[in-house]
């Protein structure tokens, strides 16, 4: 299989970067998109030239670092997948392939395809845990939570913080990020006592990061590789608004 890649190159956060085209072969639709690029690596270490940075860690669809847009989508051509779960057969033979970082104020480009993510470890900074000492693991059934609580919880705990809602929304907006981390610790009793200090701590952090507004064109729910409901940004919205009145 033979394609070739258009790859965004860029030194570091002040390169005004450019894309550039590699021819590449030997590829087979069985390979994963990181290992195609990894194929293009040893290509390109074999000429003597400068290996294309990216990010990755666990390449099953778990941690979120591998994230890029490819053909403009978030991901890749598929919903709810990351990036290391695209494989080569989602492409056809003489394809030209863009491939570029995550598009946001936010996210400064590091290198290549490495972007600038730390900004979202500061808005879980400001509140996305619970500091309640509680000695040594308690019982599983000490404190219950009912089944649609815990459903709920889970659902918004998926969000695996891999910027795909921020890079693909014309905002560049982290509400769901950021609502999704709030929502989960909110809706459980051990989250509850620091609710309002959570929602406007994290929040405030959102908008001093440089995040845009959220206006639910629903685009972040489309490319989340975990199908994250925007109806979390409504529920953020509302905890927000209890907290400025009650808080």
């Amino acid at each position: 299989m033979k394609v070739t890649f258009r790859i965004w190159r860029q030194n570091d956060t002040k390169d005004k970067g450019r894309f550039q085209d590699y021819e590449t072969d030997g590829l087979n639709e069985d390979m994963s998109f990181l290992e195609a690029l990894d194929h293009l690596n040893e290509q390109l270490v074999l000429k003597g030239e400068d290996v294309i940075a990216f990010e990755y860690d666990c390449r099953e669809g778990i941690c979120g670092q591998c994230g890029v847009f490819i053909d403009g989508r978030a991901h890749g051509p598929h919903r709810n997948m990351t990036t290391c779960q695209l494989h080569m057969r989602s492409f056809n033979e003489g394809d030209i392939i863009a491939v570029e970082p995550w598009r946001a104020t936010s996210f400064p480009v590091l290198k290549d395809l490495i972007v600038d993510r730390s900004a979202m470890d500061r808005i879980i900074e400001q509140g996305g845990y619970i500091s309640a000492k509680t000695g040594t693991a308690p019982e599983s059934n000490a404190i219950l939570v009912g089944k649609e609580v815990a459903d709920k919880a889970m659902d918004a705990a998926a969000c695996i913080g891999c910027g795909a809602c921020v890079a693909t929304c014309k905002n560049a907006s982290a509400a769901l990020f950021t609502a999704a981390k709030i929502n989960h610790l909110n809706v459980l009793p051990q989250g509850k006592p620091e609710a309002y200090r959570r929602v406007l701590g994290m929040s405030e952090q959102m908008v001093l990061e440089g995040f845009g507004n959220c206006s639910l064109t629903g685009a972040c729910e489309v490319e989340c590789p975990e199908a994250i409901s925007i109806s979390n940004i409504a529920e953020m919205n509302s905890w927000y608004l209890k907290a400025k009145l009650f808080g």
